[in-house]
Formats: C-alpha cells, structure tokens, sequence
C-alpha cells in the first residue's frame, strides 16, 4: 500500500496464522468442522422456537434472537477465517474490511445486551414466578430486544465510521484473523487518543456494565435456589446456571481483554486466540449450553421430528 491518505487504499493484507504454516492445513479442517456445526446447531434452534408454537414465549424467543445473532457473526467471521486458513495470506479490500469491522461490532454488541436481558429474564423467572407474567409480558420483550438491535447498529455505525475516517500510511499487513477494531488501528498513522477514550468508554457499558448485571442476577438465582426444598431440583440448576456462566464469562472475558487492551498488551497470536474465543467458541457452545439441555426444547424437537415422519408414513 503507498504512503497515501486513506482514500488511496485498495485492499489490507490478513496474515492469520502464517507464523505457523505447518498447522494451516490441520487448523483449517478443524475450524471448518466447527462452523458447520455452529450453523447447523443455530439453525435447528431458529427452525424450532418458529415452527412450534408453544415455544413464543419470551425466554424462548430470546434464544432465537441469540441464534440469529450467532448465525450472523459467525458469517462475518469464518468464512474469511477460512480463507486465510487455505492461502496462508489473502487480500481483503477497504470497503471489505470496513463491512466485517461494522458486522462483527454490530453483532458483537448486539449479543452483549442479549446476554444481559436474557439473564434477568431467568432472573424473573425463578426469583419472582408468579409475577413472572407481568415482568416480562411482550411489550417488555420487545422493548428489550429493539434495545439490542438499536444499541449494535448505533456502536457498529460509530466506531466504524470513526476508525475508517483515520489516515492508513504504512504497512497494510493487518495481523489478526479478521478486521477487527485494535487489529486494525495498529495501522492508522494520525493520533487516536480520543477514539481510545471513546473506545475505552463504550465498552465499559457494552461490555462491562452488562457482565456485572448478568453476575448480580445470578447471584440472586443461587440464593433462589439454595431455598429450593428438592435436592434434585436444586443440583439441577445449579448446573444450568453454572453452564450459562461459563459461556457468558468466555465470552465476555476475552471480548474485555481484546478492547480494553492497551496496543502492546498482548502478543500477536494471544490476541488471535482470545478473538477465537468469542468469534469460533461462543457460537458453538451457546446452542448446546441453552437447548441440549433444556427439555422443552428437546420435547419439541421429538415433536417436530415425529410429525415429520407421519408426513413422510402417510
């Protein structure tokens, strides 16, 4: 790339793991198997929470929000990944990089609030049952989830915009495994000192405030449960709300480390493996966290399953 004002920029170079060319080929299968079963898994839980009616109620419906909001950043992410993956070094254009850079914060922030409302839903749920209704009928719902499509597109649109207003004059070596927002910057050649206040800021509420939120409801779900006379019932969700925490702190955890980093905080290929953590792990884990063990969903998975074979018999 020539020592130009970024107007003049054609493409960035991902570089991807191309310390380690030995490992591309492995790498690559095993990643490839990951995103098809993070689609497949997301899209079972879509097709069911829509077709079976039983299911549109409000814990149900955020699942299926999250699964679109899974389908969508593993898009963005890993086919690109992919492609690094089998050339060992690809091109990405401006306008290219700019799109993966809005999605993946579009996406990205969007999940963040998700996470928090569907915390306090179970939060309303065991902690206030019969009041439950009322809590959270369907304008609250819908209040919530507009929140979180509203707040993505407003953090996506801005940061974006922002970083892509700064002059690129060296290197167009980005050496990450996608266009993401600290990868990229490493790049710019003008002061950045206010986007990193802006950027600091943004993700104490995005990401931050809402991981505390989602801990002090969960804290209140222990002390629920802890009252619950079966010892069954008690085991039992203590391993579903132990399952839902480990996804949220590996998820929210490495999203912290890779925004709130200072620029030389990490190596390199830290940075890449915390990225995977929330762009390759989270999707994956999330549908078999919230639906393999839930036995709603699976009582309606049979159901559509068996209806489908009477189609097929008659």
């Amino acid at each position: 790339m020539k020592r130009q004002n970024q107007s003049f920029v054609v493409e960035f170079i991902l570089l991807g793991f191309s310390n380690f060319p030995e490992l591309q080929e492995q790498v690559f299968g095993v990643f490839l198997v990951i995103y098809l079963v993070t689609l497949m898994g997301n899209a079972i839980i879509i097709v069911i929470i829509s077709l079976e009616q039983s299911l549109h109620v409000p814990t149900y419906l955020f699942l299926l929000n999250l699964s679109v909001v899974e389908v969508g950043f593993s898009a963005v992410i890993m086919p690109e990944m992919l492609v690094v993956l089998s050339t060992q070094k690809t091109t990405i254009t401006f306008s290219g990089c700019f799109a993966q850079m809005y999605f993946i914060l579009f996406f990205g922030g969007m999940e963040c609030f998700l996470l928090g409302a569907m915390a306090y839903d179970r939060f309303a749920a065991i902690c206030h049952p019969l009041t439950y209704p009322m809590i959270m009928n369907k304008r609250i719902f819908m209040k919530l989830v507009m929140f979180s499509w509203v707040s993505g597109t407003m953090v996506a649109t801005v940061q974006t915009t922002w970083v892509f207003s700064f002059p690129f004059c060296g290197p167009n070596e980005i050496n990450h495994l996608s266009c993401e927002t600290p990868a990229v910057l490493e790049l710019v050649c003008a002061d950045t000192f206010l986007f990193g206040i802006y950027a600091f800021t943004g993700t104490i509420l995005i990401v931050i405030i809402p991981f505390l939120l989602i801990l002090l409801s969960y804290v209140r779900i222990l002390f629920a449960i802890l009252k619950m006379p079966s010892t069954t019932g008690r085991q039992k969700a203590f391993s579903t709300c132990a399952s839902h925490l480990t996804s949220v702190t590996l998820f929210y955890g490495t999203a912290n480390m890779t925004y709130l980093q200072p620029k030389s905080g990490y190596s390199p290929e830290t940075k890449k493996l915390m990225s995977l953590s929330y762009s390759l792990l989270t999707p994956l884990l999330n549908p078999l966290i919230y639906s393999l063990r839930n036995s709603e969903m699976k009582r309606a998975l049979m159901k559509l399953w068996r209806r489908k074979v009477d189609l097929h018999t008659f």
